[in-house]
């Protein structure tokens, strides 16, 4: 009821003020000159007359009195509209009463999309995304329609799904593998039309897949640095003949930056080592569906799984006897040289994340620290 109260001043004035040209679209740059014409049934003059737009008052130095009743207006070097559904320009009475409005759409035609990129989930749809040509296209209403078809032979067809993000849209069903499609997108508005470059694609080239299932992480034994982790393969191409790739990366709880590692293989577990003792790490892995029923692509990654937490085991707490200096025996100094040297071999010659299944070497570590823990006990056990 109160909007209705607030428009029908206006609503009664409308046919007796009008704005010209009505609702006019214009190039970014261009000037444009507005005619406000109002009745001699208002009983009021042009020079009364105040202009607005978008709510902000328009300089007098900008008006002109065409006749007693024709007040004009003259705008230059236009900008592009701050909203697509057109900026506002209103022609007043002098106690602010509106008598008359026209929008004013002001972009560019468009330019060929661009940045054209397209994915299948699972060999089953295609989706799409692009770029605008330009950003004048985006100050007024552009409309984008993505087109496809096969390449030999068949009819195109537009996509009918863009209500995921913008620039974006989907295909659900319906498409033929071993076979390439053409893909563009045609792009129009009230100042012109484009079309990007033509794309051309085979399903199977650009398939990504969902992130790995059943992401476990676990400790190794009493390893201080170390943790085992383990996923499923994707269980929507279980029928496909591919070889995946998958990336794993971690982060400790406090820390926002994950480190990667690209080069985990095909296999579906492998063990983190080098992690900071009685440290809570989270992990996540996505994977690579390369080569599916022969492609030559690289794949696309899917996105990554949930991240999984664990904690690496703690390092017992070890007293010195009230005194300040904690240096290590030179005997511990040596064993740790040793393991760091290890480590160091292992990380250059097992490329990635590495399966460490040497049961004799997890019992040397399990060992290692029961006896330092056993020599600071012996140390403190003399001190006392």
């Amino acid at each position: 009821m109160l909007f209705f109260v607030l428009l029908l001043p206006y609503a009664l004035t409308a046919h007796l003020a009008v704005i010209s040209p009505q609702d006019p679209v214009l190039r970014i740059g261009s000037s444009l000159t507005a005619v406000c014409t109002v009745s001699a049934e208002l009983e009021i003059t042009a020079r009364s007359l105040y202009w607005t737009l978008n709510g902000r008052r328009l300089a007098r130095n900008t008006y002109r009195v065409q006749s007693p009743t024709k007040s004009s207006v003259t705008l230059h070097q236009l900008n592009g509209s701050l909203q697509q559904s057109g900026d506002n320009l209103v022609c007043h009475r002098s106690n602010g009463e509106v008598l008359a409005g026209s929008c004013i759409y002001v972009g560019s035609p468009p330019e060929k999309p661009v940045n054209l990129t397209c994915w299948s989930r699972n060999t089953k749809d295609l989706s799409c995304r692009w770029s605008p040509g330009s950003q004048g296209e985006t100050f007024i209403n552009t409309k984008y329609v993505l087109k496809y078809k096969l390449k030999w032979y068949g009819k195109e067809k537009d996509c009918e799904d863009y209500t995921g993000l913008p620039y974006m849209c989907y295909v659900p069903r319906d498409l033929a593998i071993f076979t390439p499609y053409e893909v563009w997108v045609d792009a129009s508005n009230q100042l012109g039309s484009a079309s990007s470059d033509v794309v051309t694609l085979d399903i199977l080239d650009v398939v990504t897949t969902d992130p790995p299932p059943d992401v476990l992480v676990s400790r190794v034994g009493e390893l201080e640095d170390q943790l085992s982790v383990c996923w499923g393969s994707p269980p929507a191409l279980k029928d496909y003949l591919f070889q995946a790739k998958y990336q794993i990366r971690y982060r400790v709880e406090e820390s926002d930056e994950w480190k990667v590692i690209d080069d985990a293989g095909n296999q579906t577990s492998c063990r983190l080592a080098g992690l900071r003792a009685g440290t809570v790490y989270f992990v996540q892995v996505r994977c690579n569906p390369v080569g599916i029923y022969g492609s030559k692509k690289a794949g696309i990654w899917s996105d990554w799984s949930h991240s999984t937490a664990a904690s690496t085991p703690g390092i017992a707490e070890r007293s010195h006897g009230g005194s300040c200096d904690s240096k290590p025996s030179e005997h511990n100094s040596t064993l740790r040289k040793e393991l760091k040297q290890f480590f160091g071999w292992m990380r250059k010659h097992s490329y990635g994340c590495t399966d460490v299944s040497i049961k004799l070497y997890d019992q040397w570590r399990v060992w290692l620290q029961k006896a330092q823990k056993t020599h600071d006990q012996v140390l403190q056990s003399g001190k006392s």
